[in-house]
């Protein structure tokens, strides 16, 4: 009844064609899967499951089943701890395991295959703008893998879905769900993985194992199978259970008390975790992206089983970069430090000279500039960073210029706040990220409930400062300043105000007792991510930090304008960028730029979490940008990297750095290695030095 009512409300709202748009097709099917959801959940669960029909769709939730589908899961424990395995074959064996609880199947592995959901996901990402498509799954069973895929995708997409599987029990489950969605271009087919061919010799754009790889013991017949059912441009998909092998791939890896235990346990249900499965894919396919996670198991506290998604495709010749096993520094936080590029590019263009055909390398730091590098035209972009967040926050910015169009980059940054950020996390980014960039995500996705740049050390002092100023009741004052038409209106503003004129008055001595209490060494690191050897370097000029951070604001309120060019503090003051004040990826036509060849440009752009010097030691750069890395060191470091940069730059290239202090003690050191140095810039030689203006001096080095 519901689907009737649904169909003639499409009809009625699309009078005027007298047609029905495949767009509200689409919304009634998707209505219609919700709808059998429900029903179903409230049949297995008896009732309880219907506050879950409100949860958003793709997210992963970790929880065990409801004390009212006690009974039902208890069957399935039963048959699957206690009743013995028996059979003369393998589909014998199967029918004995799975025909007892096939009822049941659905609901209890609903808490239990936490990777059938980002299979699907992944795949469905990959598939998005292409029509007529064939899908094979291999070991389907109850055919709920179809559900999860109308999530995300819409069903009239494929021509005709196959679910295939050996047990006679679960696709009677699967062909019943079938009759009662509709779906007229499903086949549920009863046989063998290894032995499944398509009518008329076509070919499948998408085969999936979701959790029957593991089961079948001629697995190489079944991979094979697969090759050979595929398409030249079609897609593998495989989620399951896995042990690594002793020497594996570094998120792969597991110890040897882990390796012997999981497979050990699932061994008693003729599951079978070796690591040769996932091998053989390896060898057969190119992989294209795999993710190595945990999941909950029902009933059993604190205990979490590994399970991997691996997507492949026919070979080309290069497979997926080999991700490592990253962690976070000694001292870091748990997060990033910043949560944009705190050097003006602008500044640095005309003294970095980046031409087509440079290659550049450059500390990843908020990963905006790593943008405007590519836009300028470099041929390579190589960002480093030895804290892992940093490196996460660059592959989240990439992949969402990448897959998502302007306005959901420019609600996620820009605005800072994404109201379907959960959602479009799953379907639409995560499924091409890295492993450790997911978990990282995963857990921080409220960022962008309360507003991205709140967050990170960076982002606790700009939330203290937009707080002090509410509590202050500064906020139509900051208004002002950040919407003042013309700089010389702001600087009005700015010059005439209280607060400003009340600091003013105030004795010197007071304010620099306010600075050492305000900025002291833990809080210049935990919320400005300064370290103490830089805050030295401020004294070591003879200033203090109070006419620093005068200095500082003072010229960028005075000598830039932040509702079109200061983003920087336009985002401290107000948590979010405007249009005419923001990073250049944010800006719609460069955006635009990025994007165009199918995100050629991003290519460009090289994420890598280690040590600075033996990146730089790979090979050879045109440009080096140690923005104020050099800060953070001491001497023998200094001549450590100043003679690697002499061996590891070309002729004519530019090394270019800034520096808290006005005569760093170690710029001497580059001139000695070789190098032609000058600053560009110091503080009080204008107003500001840029819109940052947070360094006191800009610094160039030449290799002649």
């Amino acid at each position: 009844n519901i689907h009737h009512i649904f169909v003639k409300l499409a009809i009625t709202k699309n009078k005027k064609s007298k047609t029905l748009h495949r767009d509200y097709l689409f919304d009634i099917q998707y209505i219609h899967v919700s709808y059998y959801c429900l029903l179903h959940s409230l049949e297995m669960d008896g009732g309880s499951a219907a506050s879950d029909v409100h949860k958003k769709p793709g997210m992963l939730r970790r929880t065990v089943s409801s004390f009212s589908n006690l009974s039902q899961d208890l069957s399935v424990l039963r048959t699957i701890w206690l009743k013995p395995l028996s059979g003369s074959d393998h589909a014998a064996r199967l029918e004995n395991f799975y025909g007892p609880q096939a009822d049941a199947y659905d609901s209890f592995r609903s808490s239990l295959l936490w990777g059938r959901e980002r299979l699907v996901q992944a795949c469905s990402a990959r598939l998005e703008g292409r029509k007529d498509l064939v899908w094979v799954d291999l070991g389907g069973g109850t055919a709920e893998n179809i559900i999860s895929m109308s999530k995300y995708f819409p069903l009239e997409k494929f021509s005709k879905i196959y679910v295939v599987d050996l047990c006679p029990s679960l696709c009677k489950v699967a062909a019943k769900k079938v009759a009662e969605m509709g779906w007229t271009n499903v086949v549920v087919v009863e046989g063998d993985a290894t032995l499944f061919s398509l009518p008329g010799g076509c070919k499948a754009d998408l085969v999936t194992f979701s959790y029957s790889l593991t089961m079948i013991p001629t697995f190489h017949l079944a991979i094979d199978n697969a090759a050979s059912l595929l398409d030249k441009r079609g897609m593998i998909g495989v989620a399951d259970f896995y042990v690594s092998s002793k020497f594996d791939l570094p998120l792969r890896q597991m110890s040897s008390f882990k390796r012997w235990f999981w497979r050990a346990v699932f061994d008693t249900d003729n599951i079978d975790l070796g690591p040769e499965r996932r091998h053989y894919l390896d060898h057969i396919f190119q992989r294209e992206w795999e993710y190595n996670g945990k999941g909950s198991l029902p009933y059993v506290p604190l205990l979490k089983a590994p399970y991997f998604v691996w997507i492949g495709a026919a070979p080309t010749g290069e497979s997926a970069d080999v991700e490592a096993m990253n962690k976070r520094p000694h001292l870091f936080p748990p997060t990033f430090l910043y949560s944009l590029s705190w050097e003006d590019p602008r500044a640095d263009q005309p003294v970095l000279q980046v031409q087509p055909g440079d290659v550049c390398l450059t500390l990843t730091s908020g990963a905006c500039n790593a943008f405007d590098l590519a836009l300028q035209g470099a041929e390579a972009i190589y960002c480093v960073d030895m804290n892992p967040a940093q490196s996460h926050l660059l592959e989240l910015k990439a992949t969402a210029v990448r897959h998502l169009p302007y306005d959901d980059v420019w609600k996620m940054f820009g605005d800072g706040k994404h109201e379907k950020m959960e959602y479009l996390f799953n379907s639409k980014l995560a499924p091409f990220m890295s492993g450790r960039a997911q978990d990282f995500w995963a857990q921080r996705l409220h960022y962008f409930q309360r507003g991205f740049y709140f967050y990170g050390s960076m982002g606790n002092a700009i939330w203290l400062t937009y707080h002090i100023a509410n509590f202050l009741r500064l906020r139509k004052w900051i208004t002002r300043l950040c919407t003042a038409p013309t700089l010389a209106e702001q600087a009005k503003v700015w010059e005439t105000s209280l607060l400003v004129r009340f600091i003013r008055m105030l004795p010197e001595w007071f304010l620099m007792l306010v600075a050492r209490i305000s900025l002291n060494r833990v809080i210049m690191w935990t919320f400005l991510g300064v370290p103490k050897n830089q805050g030295n370097l401020i004294s070591g000029d003879g200033r203090n930090l109070a006419e620093y951070v005068a200095t500082v604001f003072h010229g960028a309120a005075t000598a830039t304008h932040l509702a079109t060019e200061n983003y920087f503090y336009l985002v401290c003051l107000t948590g979010k960028f405007t249009k005419k004040s923001c990073p250049r990826f944010l800006e719609e036509g460069d955006f635009k730029t990025l994007k165009k060849d199918s995100g050629d440009m991003l290519d460009k752009i090289h994420n890598v979490t280690g040590d600075f010097v033996e990146e730089l030691n790979k090979r050879m750069y045109t440009k080096v940008i140690l923005m104020d890395h050099v800060d953070w060191t001491d001497e023998a470091y200094v001549k450590y990297i100043a003679a690697i940069l002499w061996k590891q730059v070309v002729p004519g290239g530019r090394v270019i750095w800034r520096s808290a202090s006005k005569n760093p003690w170690y710029s001497p050191f580059f001139a000695e290695a070789g190098f032609e140095v000058r600053c560009i810039e110091r503080h009080h030689d204008k107003p500001a030095l840029d819109c940052v203006n947070m360094y006191a001096s800009f610094w160039v080095a030449i290799k002649n």
